[in-house]
């Protein structure tokens, strides 16, 4: 009889962490090793369809207000519950949220394998979140880290080494084949026509400082002034949308920059782009820099997180330090300029995604973190970074 595995995911709104759960639990289910079902917090987002075709008993909520009020309290308890009456075997979290929560009620039904998730560095939690979340990892038997940079900042955060497994983010290739010809692409995303223009794009959200989106605009001045014809596209959505247009205003770059919100068609908008940049002070794994790559875009990103086991120094990309605009421009301009080695760095990138970053070799080492949980009760040493990897509170 096969073991029940839950993936309990924050809601189903198109970031990284709801893409990747969502991805990861589909595939599971198709593999077929594993009995799968989907709870949430929060039910609204654009994946919500593809989440429910996944299960057999539908998704279940768990909305919380707070992790203080009785509501939580209850909220626990409905889980705890559900896990015994479904003879849960693994709890798998995917982000801060559900880490937090489910490994409480995971540990609350005595879930024989616990695994919480970690997929960013830093800049994003508060010292008494970041409390939280440890307690978390202290109750799970594992903890996934999707980067080394990943598992090296858990481990100066006190989590045991032998407990965090590190296992990379999967990109399914198909998914970047755009559907649509170049001119279909530049209508439908009210990007401006002209064979002539040259596209350079971010894809990250507007929701976080931590993206600093004002270093890619202050290098799209500097490409601007030495480019003319370079056009920039920014893809995200977020509460810092409107001081973002005014920075691109400030910097005399309005008419050229182009703020399409959040954007559903990914893979049209990257056939189009020439180079692709993120500017992040802080990441874990980017999966906009393996969608960039997984495109055959070449790459110039902020060297943080695990940003430097994705992009090959000048063989996929470049890789810039925080904050430096003037050197990210310099190395978009060159690229501009030299379509055939912008051209060759993309195919070597899509090499790179296929060889080492497909969803296959993310779904196997998931569901061998699995088996070994399951019969030793612990992570079975030694391991390696092509099986589970190395590897934790």
């Amino acid at each position: 009889m096969k073991k029940a595995v839950l993936h309990l995911i924050g809601s189903f709104h198109q970031g990284g962490s709801e893409r990747q759960a969502v991805q990861l639990a589909r595939l599971m289910q198709e593999s077929g090793r594993y009995e799968v079902h989907v709870a949430c917090l929060d039910r609204s987002g654009v994946l919500l369809d593809e989440a429910e075709r996944i299960g057999t008993d539908g998704i279940e909520e768990y909305p919380l207000t707070s992790f203080y009020n009785r509501n939580a309290l209850k909220q626990l308890l409905r889980l705890s519950s559900f896990l015994q009456e479904r003879d849960i075997a693994v709890v798998q979290t995917h982000d801060f949220y559900t880490n937090v929560f489910g490994m409480a009620a995971a540990a609350l039904a005595r879930v024989p394998a616990r695994i919480a998730a970690r997929r960013e560095t830093a800049g994003f939690r508060s010292d008494l979140q970041k409390r939280f979340e440890r307690g978390a990892y202290r109750l799970s038997h594992a903890v996934i880290a999707n980067a080394l940079a990943v598992k090296e900042q858990l481990i100066a955060e006190g989590v045991r080494a032998e407990k965090i497994v590190t296992i990379y983010n999967g990109l399914d290739v198909e998914r970047c084949t755009p559907g649509l010809a170049r001119e279909e692409v530049i209508t439908a995303l009210n990007l401006p026509a002209g064979g002539h223009r040259r596209f350079v794009t971010i894809v990250a959200n507007l929701h976080h400082q931590v993206k600093d989106h004002p270093t890619f605009l202050r290098a799209a001045q500097r490409v601007h002034a030495a480019i003319p014809e370079a056009a920039f596209v920014v893809a995200g959505e977020g509460e810092l949308t409107d001081s973002t247009r005014a920075l691109a205003a400030r910097l005399g770059i309005e008419r050229d920059v182009f703020f399409i919100g959040r954007c559903e068609k990914v893979a049209e908008l990257l056939s189009v782009s020439n180079v692709c940049v993120l500017s992040s002070k802080a990441e874990g794994f980017s999966n906009s820099i393996l969608e960039y790559m997984g495109a055959g875009c070449p790459v110039v990103a902020t060297d943080v997180g695990g940003a430097r086991e994705a992009v090959v120094e000048g063989e996929t990309g470049y890789l810039v330090q925080p904050g430096d605009d003037k050197t990210m421009a310099m190395r978009v301009i060159s690229l501009l300029k030299d379509i055939d080695n912008a051209h060759a760095m993309g195919e070597r990138g899509r090499r790179r995604i296929e060889e080492n970053f497909s969803c296959s070799a993310q779904l196997e080492r998931t569901q061998n973190l699995y088996d070994r949980l399951l019969i030793h009760g612990c992570i079975a040493l030694p391991q390696s970074i092509e099986g589970l990897s190395d590897g934790g509170a």
